[in-house]
């Protein structure tokens, strides 16, 4: 007989990015010509330093284990990485290194919550907080984020959650913030310090886009007083280093939870490659004139997508203020052709025409605060983006094809018209 998996294990959902990029791998190897603006992945090389220094240090035999929160060069290049840009006292004993950002999400829950625990999370939202919220059995408490508010928190909403919630104890932030490229202002961290400090109420702060800030610059709520003591702040290599297949990030938290949070690695990962931390230390250190010349090049496509999309009739996008997605509103298209919104991306893709297609999400991948709108990543050249953009008013005007799809795939009709 086949084992029954836990109620955990069945719940879980994944980052749904990672399911249409299957579905558009298996279209391309099936001829099919798709431009891929689903996963936030960057089109550049991984800078130079980074490079040279992964090569010499596999030269060096820097292949075996290490301590698990990192090994010295690290922690000291990412302390003083977060202490020169965003003006976080960070001493190395505030640094764990792991494989990326996404990991900390689920040490943090792991440090702070409890069962029945309320967690405050503004939507859209990335898809992977939820199952690690509830594998404390915590509960995932939800502010909604508007395109009328250039998508920053509420901040009476977190007072609400504060003063009504009957068990509240962390709130999750994201800024610069995916899916819909919103900032939160230093103005909004001060006052959110300001209502949470002393509290027993524990911030993560998820920064993975704190290079990808096109107006005004990135702020950590780590840098305004206390606050140390009170949150975990995340980064990534991913996206400013475009490292994302080397697997590296690292937390700032203070020496306590540091200290924690370093246990939770040694008891699941063991320990990151030096090889990898290696090659990051040689980044922060020494590739910050090569990093800011390529965040250029993305501006310059978010730009260009952002402008493409609000040429189409119907079509709605604020420019981002930060990251390399544009967010853009198309429940009035949604209504007229009564498809959701992630119903119309998996048509661009898979239904609008046999040789081409084009990889994007629907805004309700993020949460319900995401149905009507499409998240575009601009991560193909500049002349794919261009290709995809011009072929969608071609692919809406082709109703028959809307239908057939509808047709073969009923999960994709909208019952109850989006908000206008």
């Amino acid at each position: 007989m086949a084992l029954q998996l836990s109620d955990f294990a069945q719940s879980l959902t994944v980052e749904t990015a990672f399911s249409v990029l299957a579905i558009a791998k298996q279209l391309k190897a099936q001829g099919k010509d798709v431009v891929e603006l689903e996963v936030g992945d960057s089109p550049f090389d991984s800078t130079a330093s980074a490079k040279s220094t992964g090569i010499e240090a596999i030269q060096n035999n820097q292949s075996h284990y290490c301590a698990s929160p990192g090994i010295p060069e690290f922690r000291q290049a990412a302390a003083d990485f977060v202490s020169r840009e965003f003006k976080v006292d960070a001493k190395p004993e505030n640094i764990v290194v792991g494989p990326g950002a996404k990991v900390f999400e689920q040490f943090f829950c792991e440090a702070f919550l409890n069962p029945g625990d309320g967690v405050l999370v503004f939507s859209p939202y990335f898809p992977t907080y939820l199952p690690n919220i509830e594998r404390r059995g915590a509960r995932m408490v939800l502010s909604d984020l508007k395109q009328s508010n250039e998508f920053r928190p509420d901040l009476a909403d977190i007072e609400k959650f504060l003063n009504e919630d009957p068990s509240p104890k962390a709130i999750f932030l994201n800024s610069p913030h995916n899916p819909t490229g919103g900032v939160i202002q230093e103005s909004d961290l001060k006052a959110i310090a300001d209502l949470i400090r002393g509290k027993n109420i524990a911030v993560f702060s998820d920064e993975p886009y704190c290079h990808m800030v096109w107006q005004g610059k990135h702020h950590s709520i780590l840098a305004q007083p206390g606050m140390m003591d009170q949150c975990v702040s995340a980064y990534t290599f991913s996206k400013s280093y475009s490292m994302s297949g080397w697997r590296l990030g690292f937390c700032v938290a203070s020496e306590a939870v540091a200290t924690s949070i370093g246990k939770m690695v040694n008891t699941t990962l063991s320990c990151t490659p030096p090889i990898v931390q290696l090659a990051g230390a040689a980044a922060l250190n020494k590739d910050s004139q090569e990093r800011d010349e390529v965040m250029l090049k993305f501006r310059e496509k978010v730009v260009l997508l952002t402008n493409k999309l609000n040429q189409i009739e119907h079509f709605h996008a604020l420019d981002p203020h930060a990251t390399f997605y544009v967010f853009v509103n198309v429940a009035p298209v949604c209504n007229e052709l009564g498809i959701t919104s992630h119903g119309l991306a998996l048509y661009l893709l898979q239904g609008a025409d046999d040789d081409f297609g084009i990889a994007c999400l629907g805004g309700e991948c993020f949460g319900e605060a995401g149905h009507g709108f499409l998240r575009f990543s601009c991560a193909e050249p500049n002349d794919r983006l261009e290709q995809a953009i011009d072929f969608i008013p071609e692919a809406l005007s082709r109703k028959e094809r809307i239908a057939s799809y509808l047709e073969a795939h009923p999960e994709a009709r909208l019952e109850t018209p989006y908000p206008v």
